[in-house]
């Protein structure tokens, strides 16, 4: 160690002596040419800054003047609408918007418990060891694997599962698919969102601080209610912020398992269609108001997740003050 502090330090050194053997006329070039360097990055990331914004409202507009006939047509009316008549031209988007919601919310109320439940056991208990290795490569392994995947599992495994539960509850149609199915493969694929962030502002917490709550005679679980979750609630939500996300846009797995029904549902075990959903299963056939109507669904969904994310980062903004 001290080898290698004393090879950094003549390294440093020969670095500044080069610097200073300069003549004034090349350390002004040189310093010229670091400015123009650094002038040009700078432009380069500004330039980033605004083609991103630039492409937000693009997709904003392009969804504004695609819906614009469905939006002549039904006006405000199309939020609360509940028929999605294709035969008579008459479209309402309250069922796939109380089906989204159901479907997104019931996921994630399913996944926080689990999802903070593993970034404290691997951000606090078992930061290292081959048991930590083989749990964070189990969960970038649920979160790579294909929506369509989790479909054809949930349909094999969860929705036999799942009738089994309505045939004991008395509850109709006993069918295995809908809301509560979706939910809860939905609630699978979030998981590995909010722990890996969960798991890295646990570990990111400053040892004094727990070093501190253990001297004060704090057990574990008191230093993890007192401190820990304390310091690092404003991550925690952002984490769960970012699984709402990803649960409000999925569409193959919940396509395959809500059941597709296009009416408004009655509880959480019926039958529906989120928004993603309706939208897979209808653009390719559909023309003109139809059309139109879907991509207004789409221009929903879009601000939805719009003020989602303002109002977790104004929560967050709270949290961190």
């Amino acid at each position: 160690m001290p080898e290698v502090i004393q090879m950094e330090e003549q390294a440093e050194y020969q670095g500044v002596a080069t610097i200073k053997s300069l003549s004034p006329a090349k350390r002004l070039q040189r310093s010229y040419r670091h400015i123009r360097v650094e002038g040009a990055f700078k432009v380069m990331l500004v330039g980033m800054g605004i083609f991103m914004v630039v492409l937000v409202f693009g997709i904003l507009l392009t969804l504004i003047i695609g819906s614009s006939q469905s939006i002549k047509t039904f006006g405000l009316s199309f939020l609360w609408g509940k028929n999605w008549d294709a035969v008579n031209d008459v479209y309402g988007a309250r069922p796939f918007l109380v089906g989204t919601l159901l479907t997104s919310f019931l996921a994630l109320f399913i996944s926080i418990p689990f999802s903070i439940a593993v970034a404290i056991f691997l951000g606090e208990y078992f930061p290292k060891g081959w048991v930590s290795e083989m749990l964070k490569n189990t969960i970038e392994l649920i979160a790579a694997v294909p929506s369509v995947i989790y479909g054809l599992w949930g349909f094999l495994v969860l929705v036999p599962l799942v009738r089994a539960i309505e045939i004991k509850l008395g509850i109709q149609p006993q069918q295995g698919w809908g809301i509560f199915t979706a939910s809860l493969i939905l609630a699978v694929m979030i998981i590995p969102y909010a722990a890996s962030l969960g798991r890295s502002v646990i570990q990111m917490v400053p040892s004094a601080l727990k070093e501190a709550a253990y001297a004060l005679g704090a057990t574990r679980w008191e230093v993890i209610r007192s401190v820990i979750i304390p310091y690092t609630k404003s991550g925690l939500f952002a984490g769960i912020l970012l699984s709402l996300g990803r649960a409000l846009g999925e569409t193959m797995a919940v396509t395959m398992l809500i059941g597709n029904s296009n009416d408004l549902p009655k509880n959480i075990f019926s039958t529906g269609n989120t928004m993603a959903s309706a939208i897979a299963l209808f653009f390719g056939e559909a023309n003109d108001l139809r059309r139109s109507s879907l991509i207004e669904l789409g221009l929903v969904l879009f601000l939805i997740t719009l003020v989602i994310n303002m109002l977790g980062k104004r929560v967050i903004k709270r949290f961190t003050n």
